[in-house]
């Protein structure tokens, strides 16, 4: 069977089910005190780059709490060697950063004696490997699909972009699983989905700004289906067919979401709320697009920390009575 035959879910499922295996993770030496400050400079990254991520990984229990904001620092780390280089350098001098960065992060072992401050949230990051057997592959495919903007500013199809998606955004809710706990394969499915959901509500908000950096995300043929085309996005005009466009894009992603829900039920107890939150919290950004007039090229979509806090009660009554759940 070729792969153009193959769905883009069943696709991803077997990328995801190959790189399930733990790897080794290599030891290190380090005093509590270095772990404990390498934790707390993980936890300020999270702060600083991501409010709902913060919030949604405030509701873990402590240790889980630190390890789901050690895995947000790596991958802020791995995503502003791209977006924000520290040398200034160009694509060459960048893809040499995060191979370097691929190496510190997944290969080095580190003591106290070589800790440096740049090394502090590859500590806690390795730590938290290690406590939680994450399998390394799926570190390595985030590195691979932020590698991608690199080297790839466009997509022709939905099955291309869903690719970019799950490199960027499941590999994050698969390696979370190992955090928080699942019942076991037949949960992947399910994380894939939310990664793409995620991803896909990440790109329809930010289409303004990926454009002015040279990035397009959405599917060039199913744009070509709305009468669209790139001249349209250079003008950032609200159109009808820029309307029947993304009211597309949105039903898919909300379908994708609702697919993707019923996963958290097969998740770790503790881990169920703070997942359910991170999903629906982020969803709403859809629906700030559309009171925004789906106007993406001079307004950002976001809720406010009230929005967000407002909601919390009636999820974790439905986390908590398995609401979510496979019934």
């Amino acid at each position: 069977m070729s792969t153009a035959s193959i769905s883009w879910e069943e696709q991803l499922f077997k990328r995801a089910n190959v790189a399930a295996a733990p790897a080794m993770i290599f030891s290190h030496d380090v005093e509590r005190a270095a772990l404990d400050a390498a934790y707390a400079h993980c936890s300020r990254i999270t702060r600083t780059h991501s409010r709902t991520f913060y919030m949604s990984s405030g509701l873990l229990p402590g240790e889980m709490r630190s390890a789901a904001r050690a895995l947000y620092a790596f991958c802020r780390i791995t995503d502003d060697i791209v977006d924000q280089p520290v040398s200034g350098s160009g694509t060459e001098g960048r893809l040499a950063e995060l191979h370097d960065w691929r190496r510190r992060s997944l290969e080095s072992n580190l003591s106290t004696a070589t800790l440096s401050q740049d090394d502090s949230p590859v500590l806690a990051w390795t730590d938290t490997r290690a406590r939680y057997g994450i399998p390394k592959a799926y570190a390595e495919q985030l590195i691979e699909g932020v590698g991608l903007d690199l080297t790839r500013e466009r997509y022709d199809s939905f099955d291309e972009l869903a690719h970019y998606c799950y490199l960027v955004a499941s590999t994050v809710g698969l390696m979370t699983m190992h955090i928080i706990g699942y019942a076991g394969p037949q949960a992947i499915p399910f994380a894939i989905k939310l990664g793409v959901a995620l991803q896909l509500t990440n790109i329809l908000r930010d289409v303004g700004e990926d454009w002015a950096n040279g990035r397009l995300y959405l599917p060039r043929d199913e744009l070509a289906a709305f009468g669209l085309c790139e001249a349209d996005i250079a003008a950032g005009q609200v159109t009808p067919q820029w309307r029947a466009f993304m009211r597309f894009q949105i039903d898919r992603a909300r379908r994708l979401y609702a697919e993707a829900m019923p996963g958290i039920g097969l998740l770790g107890r503790d881990g169920q709320f703070a997942i359910a939150a991170s999903a629906v919290l982020y969803q709403d950004i859809l629906t700030k697009i559309e009171e925004n007039d789906f106007d993406v090229f001079t307004r950002r979509a976001h809720t406010s920390r009230w929005e967000k806090v407002r909601r919390l009660p009636g999820i974790w009554w439905k986390a908590r009575t398995n609401g979510y759940g496979i019934r």
